[in-house]
């Protein structure tokens, strides 16, 4: 059994780093550099020595005994200053005691293989840590809380018993399988494929909710693109400027609005240009708004500039707005908004920041309406969960159809068998070890 080291915390200057160990050489490393034995679950206040005696800091030393801990092994964690060099000091001292650096993941797949967390728990783990709005946090805790396993335990649970019924009459193939027995067993499989329909569909959303959603800021050169992106952003991201063309390529940043993750893209100035790195900004600019969840197209109020391009044919159906500049005293936003009358309109004001919050309303309204319905704040399953799902949901659906048309229970015990083992690869009831490794390997060292 390896016995692996990591520092868990990020690296750089911080007050205090905490360094991992777990495995078989846990307790007996602890020994030799504390000089004592550690009591289980204590926080000691400890002078950490290396092999030559010399004290590298002053730490603290938490023991974790196996199987009460995170991995299920033996676990140290040894938090310390958290000067870069100090750090290093202790982690090549453990090394030189015998423990191995650990490789991506491997805390978290320890777990999973010591029974503690199943795979869809161990995949959250990851999520956590990358979660970047309220939405993904929480979608993040209830996979990590053992929801989505739980799920796909009671369909098992409930295919188990169909199959166990079928073997009955397999078993005993002079008795005729009754009707009332022949309909609890499509009943119980059509009650899965309908958790797995509702399972499947919330898919699409979970790119949406942990990776962001796009939002593309675009408009005529001048509208105020830039400046409505540091708006959002509550910060001078982007370059401000009275010369036509100043963005060419796009900017991106991530943000949050209402708790989801947004990922904020200003655009080059839309019009026609014989300047080639600007058209080749504007022919981008295009293809983001095609691409984006969200368009904010932003409209000067006092020179609209819409007679060079068919905005009809450009912005996508989930496009607001934004009619910039209504601080002037000769701003008629109404003239505008008639031209758009099938968009969202929002007035703002760049330069007072007015609006503000009226635009922050409307992309959320936006989202909810068109991106996340409620059962994304429910459960989000992964692609790989879906594609587990669907597989299952085929073979259940030719297991109701053999069942429907009386043929030989054989047919129907083998498809509820195929799909029982596409829902234990979501939770981890799986010897693919390529699969595995595809997974932890997403990890940070140290999880």
């Amino acid at each position: 059994m390896r016995t692996i080291v990591a520092l868990s915390t990020p690296t750089g200057e911080s007050a205090i780093g905490v360094i991992r160990l777990s495995g078989s050489k846990v307790m007996q490393i602890a020994t030799d550099v504390f000089s004592k034995q550690l009591k289980p679950r204590y926080a000691h206040r400890v002078a950490y020595k290396n092999l030559n005696g010399d004290i590298l800091d002053d730490a603290v030393a938490t023991y974790f005994k196996a199987p009460a801990s995170y991995t299920g092994e033996d676990c140290l964690e040894i938090a310390t200053h958290g000067n870069p060099f100090i750090i290093q000091s202790i982690i090549s001292d453990l090394i030189a005691r015998g423990a191995e650096p650990a490789q991506a993941g491997e805390f978290t797949r320890k777990a999973f293989e010591n029974g503690k967390i199943d795979l869809s728990q161990a995949e959250a783990v990851a999520l956590l840590i990358q979660a970047r709005s309220t939405r993904s946090l929480k979608a993040a805790q209830k996979q990590l809380s053992g929801e989505l396993g739980k799920r796909i335990n009671n369909m098992s649970e409930k295919l188990l018993d169909a199959l166990a019924l079928m073997e009955a009459y397999i078993d005993f193939p002079e008795d005729d399988l009754p009707t009332e027995d022949q309909n609890v067993i499509i009943s119980a499989i059509e009650s899965c494929t309908k958790n797995m329909s509702a399972l499947i569909e919330t898919a699409k959303f979970s790119p949406l909710v942990h990776q962001g959603i796009d939002i593309v800021i675009a408009g005529a050169p001048n509208a105020g693109k830039s400046s409505l992106l540091n708006l959002l952003l509550d910060d001078e991201r982007a370059i401000v400027s009275d010369i036509a063309g100043t963005t060419r390529d796009f900017i991106s940043e991530k943000t949050s609005i209402d708790g989801f993750a947004v990922n904020l893209t200003d655009t080059a100035g839309l019009r026609g240009s014989s300047d080639k790195l600007e058209a080749i900004g504007i022919d981008r600019a295009r293809a983001k708004i095609s691409g984006c969840d969200i368009c904010l197209f932003v409209v000067d109020v006092a020179n609209p500039n819409l007679t060079e391009f068919d905005t009809n044919k450009l912005l996508p159906e989930n496009t607001i707005i934004v009619i910039n500049k209504c601080d002037i005293q000769s701003a008629n936003p109404s003239v505008v908004s008639q031209q758009f009358d099938k968009y969202i309109c929002v007035n703002v004001s760049c330069a007072t920041q007015s609006g503000a919050i009226e635009l922050r309303n409307a992309i959320s309204k936006l989202i909810n309406t068109y991106h996340i319905t409620a059962v994304a704040d429910d459960i989000l399953v992964s692609a790989r969960h879906a594609q587990s799902l669907q597989t299952a949901l085929n073979y259940c659906n030719e297991a109701v159809l053999s069942a429907k048309n009386n043929a030989a229970a054989e047919l129907t015990a083998s498809d509820i068998r195929e799909a029982l083992n596409a829902l234990g690869d979501i939770v981890g009831k799986t010897d693919n070890e390529a699969v595995l490794d595809r997974i932890f390997s997403k990890f940070c060292i140290g999880k």
